[in-house]
Parts: structure tokens; sequence; C-alpha cells
């Protein structure tokens, strides 16, 4: 039992230290800087290693003013990294003395507080940084993580941890930190791995939400109020699915589910990391499961857990992408109908260009280059369909998504003249106008695609 034991305690240690680890190396380790008092954190540590350090038969020396002061900065990881070294002092060193200073200086006019623990126990040689050699981790345990974490927390923090050793006559680390901290700092990979770059073909930057959720509902649901807000959405209803669509997209975030039937969002998230491609790309979990560790553990920039909270899910969306900056040409000879549908879409921060025939249109399709052109077909001068076949002979212009918004009646000659040259025909009608915000909010990924090809074409060209 004691055995099982001792291997449980390895087990859950060993567990937390790489979600720490991993949480550093996705960026997602925060800190909650605060003030607080020296002298009683020095005191915490001290109590809870004292009954571990008598086991071991050493003696624990503590050298702290009582009037050391407050410091600003993150409480529980100093505690944390402080922690760790009066443990591994203490592991290392039988019937000897385990030795803590804490001290306020200044360097170079900065205030800087300090803090030395010294052993008296094995000690380390050069190459030696957590843990003294193999047979040394199976006699004393630990992972050997512990103490590059540690010093993790303090490089965030604006400090570091520095060591002196010999073998045979005891290890001293040191840390030191500023004083007051105001931010973390940014820090590089814990482990120095090679990562192959994301190298995106043509990307549109920031503009492309891709939704993986096996439930079409909520595909649909979420898909409609991230276009509300100005996103460019593509949903894909498997895990299978979602990683084609991912490769081929390159998108500004993806939004995951876990539960789903053909591919779990456990594989596909391993997947996505594990993929040079895709592997920078942010991934947003989005499930009724909650299992936080584990997502954060593989990758996950974000977890939420349904019901989906709408306006964190925008807000953190908006932190980690961009919407996409929508253009319409809007062309009608119906200035009622233009101004009317002008209003909606500028509401949900469409930029609407405005032209009363085709004629006019081809001249701002020569100034300025829209995501989509709203047609009408019955306009004196230049009528939608000369206008379709216009655009057509422009290489530049050919692939814009065109939606044909008209009162006209086709007849099966208009329908043949249209088809291949517009992605959908809806009546004119006023009471249709939410309906053409979510045709419109559908067409934008396609634009986006399709501009991404016609760059291409133009790079290999």
């Amino acid at each position: 039992l004691e055995r099982i034991l001792r291997a449980a305690h390895h087990l859950l240690e060993l567990i937390n230290d790489i979600l720490d680890l991993s949480k550093i190396e996705a960026g997602r380790m925060d800190l909650h800087v605060e003030s607080f008092p020296i002298g009683p954190l020095v005191d915490d540590v001290i109590a809870t290693i004292r009954p571990v350090a008598a086991k071991n038969g050493n003696e624990i020396i503590v050298h702290c003013s009582p009037d050391i002061g407050d410091m600003h900065a993150d409480q529980t990881r100093i505690c944390q990294a402080l922690l760790n070294l009066v443990s591994n002092a203490n592991k290392f060193t039988e019937r000897g003395h385990v030795t803590v200073e804490v001290a306020r200086v200044t360097d170079r006019g900065r205030a800087e507080i300090t803090m030395t623990v010294a052993d008296t126990g094995i000690g380390m040689s050069p190459e030696q940084v957590v843990q003294a050699d193999p047979s040394t981790t199976r006699k004393y345990g630990g992972t050997g993580l512990g103490l590059a974490i540690s010093r993790r927390f303090c490089q965030m923090m604006g400090g570091d941890i520095a060591v002196q050793s010999e073998l045979g006559r005891g290890s001293t680390f040191t840390i030191r930190l500023p004083a007051r901290i105001e931010a973390a700092q940014p820090t590089g990979p814990l482990l120095r791995r090679a990562r192959p770059q994301r190298v995106p073909k043509t990307p549109v930057k920031g503009s492309l939400i891709l939704i993986v959720d096996d439930d079409q509902t909520v595909c649909d649901a979420m898909g409609r109020y991230l276009e509300r807000e100005g996103f460019a959405v593509r949903t894909a209803t498997g895990g299978r699915e979602g990683l084609k669509l991912a490769r081929e997209l390159l998108p500004a975030a993806i939004t995951l589910d876990i539960n789903m039937p053909d591919l779990d969002g456990w594989t596909v998230l391993a997947a996505i990391k594990g993929d040079p491609l895709l592997a920078n790309i942010p991934v947003v979990l989005v499930t009724i499961e909650d299992n936080r560790s584990r997502g954060y553990s593989l990758g996950a920039t974000e977890y939420l857990t349904k019901p989906i909270d709408r306006e964190r899910l925008i807000a953190l969306l908006r932190e980690i992408s961009s919407p996409v900056a929508r253009k319409v040409l809007l062309v009608d000879d119906d200035e009622i109908m233009r101004e009317s549908v002008r209003r909606v879409l500028e509401q949900e921060q469409w930029e609407v260009i405005g032209a009363s025939n085709g004629c006019f249109a081809l001249e701002q399709l020569a100034e300025s280059f829209p995501d989509v052109i709203l047609l009408d077909l019955m306009m004196p001068e230049m009528d939608g369909f000369e206008f379709l076949l216009a655009i057509r002979q422009h290489p530049e212009w050919r692939d814009i998504p065109v939606l044909v918004l008209t009162a006209k009646e086709l007849t099966a000659e208009d329908q043949k003249q249209l088809n291949g040259y517009v992605e959908r025909v809806m009546r004119k009608n006023a009471s249709e106008l939410g309906q053409l915000l979510f045709e419109l909010g559908q067409m934008l990924p396609r634009s986006i695609e399709r501009g991404r090809h016609a760059r291409s074409k133009e790079i290999l060209a």
C-alpha cells in the first residue's frame, strides 16, 4: 500500500509539472500580481518543509529580517519556486543544514528581493541541473521538472534563479526578483525543440473562423452570431472534415467540439498541434465535457463549456483574431431599396458601395475591390445580365461572388443565363433582409477562398 501511495503521489506530481510546462509552452500561464508581505510567505514555506526536514535529520536555518517589507509580484508562483528550492535542498541532504536567507538589495537603482537556499548535501557537477543522475532520481524521487518550471516563473516576473554547486559539498540556489513587477515578461519555449514555422500559402489575416461540431444546429447558431460580429465562418460537422478544411483554409481560429462520432476532438486537437502547417492556429474547445487540464495540456488556447457564453466567445475570438473588413458592392437602380439594404448592412458593420446601374458598378470595381456583389437584374443603360458578362471578361473580377436580388420572375432562359455566374438568387423583399444577411455571411468565406486561389495563381505566374 505504501508503494502504491508513493507511486500515486509521484504520478500526480508528474502530471501537475507537465500541465504547468504545457501552459508555459502554450503561453497560457498567467501571473496574478499583487502586493504581499514577504515574511509570512517565508514562514509558510518553512512550516511546510520542517516535518520533511525532520525525517532526514536536517536543521532548517532562516535569516529573514522582520522589516523585510512587502513586494509586488505573483505570491503563489514565488511561494511555489521557493518551496521547490527548499524541498530539493532537503531531499538531497541528510543530517545536515539547509539555510534560507531572504534580503532586500539594490542593483543599478532597482530594488530587488533575493531568496538564497544553501544546503550541505550531495551537490551537483556542472552537467547536472536538477537531478544528480538517474540513480539519484530513483533514490530521491521527483520529476526533474520542478527547478526548470520555477526558473521560468521567475523569468516571467523579470528575475531568474542562479546556482552554485560542487559535488559532495552542497548547493546554493538564489532567486532574484524585482521588488515590484508590472507584467509578465515574454519567454521562449521551456523545452528547446525545433518546431517548424507555419508558412501560410496566402493567408487572409484574422478573418475566417472554422467551427467544428457534429451538431448542425450548433454550427448554424454559432455561425450566425459570429457572422453578425464581422467574422467569416466555415463549418464542419465531423473531425475528419474539420482537419481537411483546416488544411485547405488555414483559418484565423478554430472552435472545436470534443464528442464527435467519427474523430473525437482530442484526436483532432492533437493532429492540429502536430501538423507544422496548423500548429500555430488558435483552437478554442467548445464542449459539454469539462476537462480543462487535458485541453490545455494538448495546446488548446481556451476551453469553454456548453451552453456557450456568446459574449465571452466573441471577446476571445476578437483577442486571437479580428473580424474581416467586409465590403459589398450594391448595384440597384431602385434608390429606396438601395438605401434600405444599405442601412441594414451598415448596422452589421458591412462597408457598402452603391451603384445605380451596371456602368457605374464597373467604374466602382475599377477603384475598389468588394468581397461580394449584390446585384439587381432590371436596370437602365446596363442591366444585370450585361454586367455579369462584363465582369466575367476580367480575370481579377470574375471570382467575386454575386448574389442576385431581383423582383423579376425568372424564365428558363434567364436561369440559363445566370447559371454558373451567380451564387444565389433571392426575391426582392424587405421582409427577407435578415435572410439576405445570412446569405452574404455564407458567401464571404467563399470570397476569401477565391481571393486566396487567385493570389496563388499570381504568385505561381
